[in-house]
């Protein structure tokens, strides 16, 4: 991919932009690979015998539904992209990954800033306001601003100026400002204040409809999410439509090859008849995107998430699509301890993995793990720490072109237990 601020040496966040596409994806599938295959005989065990599916490619540009734009610069002349090295803002409002409805609101931002008086916030000196924007653009094409502030100092004048920006930006459907007055390498602060009457983004995913409030995390490549919710739904429904007498017939029989390119997979009739409905987790949920695919007839799903905003629009989306699924607010290991026990248990934890809660699972009655990672080296730790289940299927998505990180969605299932050793029964003769 030909980019002018990589050539100009004023932006390296595509480390691999010069790398013919094919071949960034064909490495990014072999790297996952042979690290799985090291940490199975790390940890004594054969090279794991896994069903690979081909891996899911983006789009080479405009694929970014979110664009998080450091402020810089002055108030005439405030620059859109990052900070260099001596923390003073790169302009690089014409970044050629931003989907098309993103791309088109960062010059209308730029001229709000200045009518607004939003002075960028300068970083060595610890003056202005203005600390970054944060775009995001729904598959619609509706838009979500954020302006991160350090005070409530221009609040005022951002209400006064708001018709005007709606006028420039007429996809708006959600502004708010997120206050962050610590000088602190972090993006956003806590406290978020909404300024108009919606208070989500309705992302439309084809077969389910998410809703995203400004703090709620979803992925930042529209096309490939849908792509991996669709292939997480399919081996779900594989595993149900094998248990047709219900959670007590669940077998490995879902770990057969099946096509899970991004059409959706039909939904499993149902696993209740004769036996209780099978039980699934979605641990780390989020706004509920692999709950809300995986949910069917004859299953029990409970979405767990720390995010009590995402928990929300979890449980918003779930009823406008009709969808019985319940999400609660809460640590995912310490909620798993509460629930008890599941058939299937979907984990999307954070780049650090999934940590202490690997070993609970190992321990515990749970038949399969679908894990889905956005880091391979914590993916492959987690997977050592859980001896008891071995892969089965696995897929690379290519969330993030360019770069190093990949996304990876690995099918895990219990390695039955060996039967205990017999010895053989000797009579005893009475003396």
């Amino acid at each position: 991919m030909r980019c002018r601020y990589l050539e100009s040496d004023l932006c390296h966040s595509c480390t691999r932009a010069n790398v013919a596409y094919a071949e960034q994806l064909a490495a990014k599938d072999a790297s996952v690979r042979a690290l799985l295959e090291r940490s199975a005989r790390a940890n004594g065990a054969a090279a794991p015998d896994v069903e690979w599916n081909p891996p899911f490619a983006s789009a080479e540009k405009g694929f970014r539904n979110k664009a998080k734009l450091a402020v810089g610069g002055t108030l005439s002349n405030p620059t859109l992209g990052i900070l260099g090295s001596d923390k003073r803002g790169i302009d690089i409002a014409g970044c050629p990954l931003y989907e098309p409805a993103v791309a088109s609101g960062i010059e209308p931002l730029r001229e709000f800033i200045g009518l607004a008086g939003l002075t960028p916030f300068d970083v060595p000196s610890g003056r202005g306001e203005l600390k970054s924007v944060i775009l995001t653009g729904s598959p619609d094409g509706e838009l979500m601003v954020r302006f991160v502030l350090r005070s409530t100092e221009s609040l005022v004048r951002i209400r006064k100026h708001m018709s005007l920006l709606r006028q420039w930006l007429p996809r708006i459907a959600v502004v708010s400002v997120n206050l962050l007055p610590e000088r602190k390498a972090v993006l956003e602060g806590e406290k978020e204040i909404l300024l108009g009457p919606e208070q989500s983004l309705r992302m439309d995913l084809g077969d389910v409809a998410l809703r995203l409030r400004p703090q709620s995390f979803f992925q930042t490549n529209t096309r490939v999410a849908v792509g991996l919710y669709r292939q997480a739904r399919e081996w779900v429904g594989l595993l149900c439509d094998a248990a047709g007498g219900g959670s007590d017939d669940l077998e490995a029989k879902g770990a057969e090859p099946a096509d899970s390119e991004a059409k959706g997979a039909k939904p499993a009739s149902s696993a209740s008849a004769g036996g209780r409905p099978i039980e699934l987790w979605d641990l780390y949920c989020g706004v509920g995107g692999f709950a809300l695919h995986c949910a069917g007839p004859g299953r029990r799903v409970t979405g767990v998430e720390l995010s009590a905003q995402a928990v929300e629009s979890a449980r918003a989306s779930a009823a406008a699509a009709g969808i019985d699924a319940d999400f609660i607010v809460g640590d995912s290991l310490s909620a798993a301890r509460e629930l008890g026990t599941a058939d299937v248990v979907v984990v999307n934890p954070p780049r650090r993995g999934i940590g202490g809660l690997a070993s609970w699972i190992d321990a515990s009655q749970i038949r399969f793990v679908l894990y889905s990672s956005c880091n391979p080296a914590s993916l492959a730790a987690d997977v050592a720490s859980m001896p008891s289940f071995r892969p089965v299927r696995a897929r690379v998505f290519d969330m993030f072109p360019h770069t190093g990180h990949t996304e990876t969605l690995v099918l895990l299932a219990r390695t039955p237990r060996p039967e205990p050793r017999r010895l053989p029964h000797h009579s005893r003769r009475s003396s």
